[in-house]
């Protein structure tokens, strides 16, 4: 799945993003202690997602060194594995299947997760048969997301595979990521201006259809609390008690069912910043990683959707997903024991060398 890198970059470019992002998931850590001091706030699922986030790009990180394609291979059915358990539904002879509210964000992401785990299997691979087998298997984990019965898990796996199958012949991916990083911009930018009832009426109505009002009105409260308190926010797991619509509804996890809009509403500014900037950094890192070009853009592809699903959904409250994310991370920006991949590196463009898409 990589590429060494070239003679005399190696500690440059392997410190770098390392250090970063060692950085930022601190300062996640620090800012949840700091927004829960003297309140009856509850950081510990803050810091238990950062410890996920870290212990899985660590693993990931190790095991793409050593056997990048197998561990991609392996989790991909893990994280299909995990999302047919996650819905809670028996398959049986049935079409479809709705899985549990709640549940629904751990299904989706966790098919997002294994599609583009096998499509980065499948760009690593050696051999045309298994490049073909990983992205017929990427393929069954897109179907799956419709007998579980989620149509934006389906989409979302569709295309991250549709993207690795262009990545493959994409030779600048610092232009790939930059796309990713607007796309996720203006579905957080939509999110936001939904929450803050700032688009026009019809448009309103129209997302409000495929949303939920429940969810569009969680967004309106957690903006309203991000708007009273913008400096430490709330409070870490303090929405649900503070929310008027969470507390009307029976069923409600507590979530504003949006991660933006969650941080805002409970850390504040900072907290805001601080996730956006661990969506940077995985672009970043990306970005300065040893691996093939179509191996780098396919993992900001998954990246990515993930991202569109935590913006919209609450895809980040579970654990397997933050640990997942940061596994498919280290995968994507893992270093090779000496002698693997192709014999050229990317070029400092980001280009991939001649003969590395062939090989990957």
């Amino acid at each position: 799945m990589a590429a060494p890198a070239e003679p005399g970059a190696p500690g440059r470019r392997g410190r770098a993003p390392d250090t970063v992002g060692a950085t930022l998931l601190a300062g996640c850590a620090v800012w949840a202690l700091i927004s829960a001091a003297g309140r009856e706030a509850r950081p510990e699922g803050v810091l238990l997602a950062v410890l996920a986030v870290a212990a899985g790009y660590a693993v990931g990180r190790i095991c793409g060194s050593l056997v990048p394609v197998a561990t991609a291979s392996a989790m991909a059915l893990v994280w299909l594995a995990g999302a047919v358990a996650s819905s809670q539904e028996a398959l049986g002879t049935a079409v479809s299947v709705t899985s549990p509210p709640g549940d629904s964000g751990a299904v989706a992401a966790l098919l997002v997760l294994g599609g583009g785990a096998a499509c980065c299997a499948a760009a690593g691979a050696r051999r045309a048969s298994g490049r073909l087998a990983l992205r017929l298997l990427a393929v069954a984990i897109a179907g799956c997301a419709l007998l579980l019965g989620s149509v934006v898990g389906f989409l979302a796996a569709l295309g991250v595979l549709l993207c690795s199958l262009a990545a493959a012949r994409m030779r600048r991916r610092f232009l790939g990521l930059t796309g990713y990083a607007l796309v996720t911009v203006v579905v957080v930018g939509g999110s936001w201006a939904v929450a803050e009832r700032a688009l026009p009426e019809g448009l309103t109505v129209s997302l409000e259809g495929q949303l939920t009002r429940h969810r569009v009105e969680l967004w309106h409260d957690a903006a309203e609390l991000a708007r009273e308190r913008p400096g430490r926010g709330a409070g870490p797991d303090r929405f649900g008690d503070l929310s008027p619509t969470a507390a009307r509804s029976l069923d409600s996890d507590g979530k504003p069912h949006s991660a933006p809009l969650q941080q805002a509403a409970e850390q504040g500014v900072v907290g805001v910043v601080l996730l956006g900037a661990l969506y940077g950094w995985s672009l970043y890192a990306l970005g300065r990683s040893p691996c093939s070009t179509p191996v780098i853009l396919t993992a900001g592809a998954a990246l990515t959707a993930l991202a569109g699903l935590a913006t919209v959904g609450n895809a980040l409250s579970f654990t397997q997903v933050t640990v997942g994310a940061g596994l498919l991370a280290g995968l994507a920006t893992a270093r090779p024991a000496a002698g693997d991949g192709p014999d050229e590196p990317p070029d400092r463009a980001g280009r991939a060398p001649a003969g590395a898409t062939a090989e990957a």
